[in-house]
């Protein structure tokens, strides 16, 4: 790269620089000469819909994949943290054991000074030993100055923060399940602290504690940062900028999440104003050339403007993007008394989840429930829909009640062998085809993604199809577990629109906290003191309490 074009960067401001990339993958083009730049310090959200090349573009600032044309490159010497989904092998080592190795040099230092310490007891090395005392003086210094002594400490306070108990800090990593491990690797990006954070999707599968948590220790994390997430409240109070993929360019919005979508909106608004002036003075000029070509008399005029239009930079419409609104059936009327529990007693092994609980939904409330891991948030769930049963108590349906549950376990309903057009006609045969494709559509299969079998769906793919199915003809109470976890910004969007016009009953659990904000008009908290409840939804219940979650109260 030359000194010229080094200074119109900025010298030394870019830690990473994409410059004129295009890239390919299979049939699917993702960038045309695509620029963009993360600076120091900077905090960025990348966006784009789901497919659109996202994951591809952290691959390629980690070097994992190349770009076709055009280059990506780090500055010289810059750390590069990257959290990803797919977490890979763990297993033989504890929690705690598994976050230091990630944290790069600090943990070559600590397993040099293992090596050195076994070596100073070895009586093989004794004609040795003044070269490996001193190589241990000078291993040690440099483990003092990465401040290695004080690493473990760090290490349990991260996953504190992720809500691991000291129990699980010290059992076996490959006891855990895979929502655990990724927290696991999550840690140990945090831990490392690296120049540059690439952090995909690090806000799924963590409850809301663990998430506020990383939010503050995002704020306070002074590298620079790039990250997705589905989740616009927790984005909107990181970010200071957004880029956005959006038909194989790269475009940068200085602000967080809800201002770039207001921008995005008004920049559309523009471009559609621009394409449409532009498109009444071709119009104009096409109806000149047309009506005077034949005569003589104005030959120099039609030819120079010809030559004029031929010049013409053509404004291009706005691209749509592919977010479809789905107006639901309305749901049948329920009594009032909707759900009834009466002295509800459950025991998991020796751990009493509820001694005696009392409660009550009536028809139109929208109960969210808040609580702790392991405070029994999903049972409640499971008593209500009837998937487990209490030790002792009753659970009662009141009259007319219609129950949709939707579970992270109902994904295992779906017939491998059907497409998801297929499976939905089968439960829905008197539907017809058009509905069904409009319905797959909202819910982001379109086009050919209807003709997938549904057993190469991702998880959350086959999250939204089950969902889809509930909505489509949607009971008068809906009970849902997480529903948001595997959906992006736009279909999460269309989620919220469209529940907030049902009529029906909700009782739901979620760490969305614009979802529950959204959607919640009563709040149960269940909490070691006992199980609280607010009038009011979400949004009253932080102002309330002071608190976003129960587990934050001192």
């Amino acid at each position: 790269m030359t000194e010229g074009r080094r200074n119109s960067f900025g010298l030394h401001a870019n830690m990473i620089r994409i410059e004129n990339i295009s890239k390919q993958n299979s049939h699917r083009i993702l960038f045309i000469e695509a620029s963009a730049a993360l600076n120091r310090g900077e905090k960025i959200g990348l966006v784009g819909p789901n497919g659109a090349g996202k994951t591809t573009l952290f691959r390629m600032i980690t070097g994992q994949e190349q770009a076709d044309e055009g280059q990506v490159s780090a500055e010289k010497g810059v750390t590069i943290g990257y959290f990803n989904q797919d977490v890979g092998e763990m297993e033989g080592r504890s929690a705690v054991a598994e976050v230091m190795e990630g944290a790069g040099p600090v943990s070559v230092v600590a397993a040099e000074l293992r090596e050195l310490e076994a070596e100073m007891i070895d009586p093989d090395k004794l004609d040795e030993m003044d070269r490996i005392i001193e190589r241990y003086g000078e291993v040690q210094a440099r483990y003092e100055e990465l401040d290695g002594y004080a690493l473990e400490g760090r290490a349990r306070e991260v996953l504190a923060g992720l809500s691991f108990t000291q129990e699980m800090m010290d059992g076996d990593v490959g006891a855990l399940s895979g929502g655990w491990k990724m927290r696991v690797a999550l840690a140990r990006i945090l831990l490392m602290r690296p120049d540059v954070m690439l952090l995909d999707e690090p806000s799924n599968h963590l409850d809301l504690e663990s998430l506020i948590w990383l939010e503050e220790f995002l704020k306070t994390y002074d590298g620079a940062l790039l990250m997705t997430s589905h989740d616009r409240e927790f984005m909107n109070r990181i970010v200071s900028k957004i880029i956005e993929i959006d038909g194989g360019s790269l475009n940068s919005y200085s602000g967080d999440y809800g201002f770039y979508e207001q921008q995005r909106a008004q920049n559309e608004k523009q471009q559609q104003a621009q394409f449409e002036r532009q498109q009444a003075m071709l119009a104009k000029e096409i109806k000149f050339i047309e009506r005077f070509k034949a005569r003589a008399s104005h030959a120099s005029q039609v030819q120079s403007r010809v030559k004029k239009l031929e010049k013409i930079d053509r404004v291009e419409p706005p691209k749509r993007r592919q977010t479809v609104a789905f107006d639901f059936l309305p749901a049948p009327r329920s009594g009032e008394d909707v759900i009834n529990l009466k002295n509800v007693h459950k025991k998991y092994g020796s751990r009493a989840i509820y001694e005696g609980l009392d409660f009550m939904v009536r028809r139109k409330e929208r109960w969210c429930i808040m609580g702790i891991n392991g405070a029994g948030k999903s049972t409640l769930l499971k008593l209500v829909a009837g998937s487990t049963e209490p030790d002792q108590g009753s659970v009662a349906l009141g009259a007319s009640v219609k129950l949709g549950y939707f579970a992270q376990h109902a994904m295992d309903l779906l017939d491998g062998d059907r497409t998801v057009l297929e499976w939905l006609e089968d439960s829905f045969p008197q539907a017809g085809q058009a509905p069904l494709r409009a319905l797959a559509g909202c819910f982001g299969f379109s086009g050919d993604d209807v003709e997938k079998k549904c057993r190469v769906l991702s998880g959350g793919e086959k999250a939204r199809l089950v969902m889809a199915k509930m909505l489509f003809d949607p009971p008068n109470l809906l009970v849902l577990d997480e529903p948001t976890n595997h959906l992006d910004l736009d279909t999460k969007e269309m989620l919220i629109k469209a529940l907030s016009q049902y009529e029906g009953t909700m009782l739901f659990v979620s760490h969305d906290r614009h979802f529950l904000a959204a959607l919640s008009n009563r709040v149960l908290e269940l909490t070691p003191d006992g199980i609280h409840q607010y009038g009011g939804g979400y949004t009253e219940y932080v102002a309330r309490t002071g608190q976003e979650a129960p587990g934050l109260r001192s």
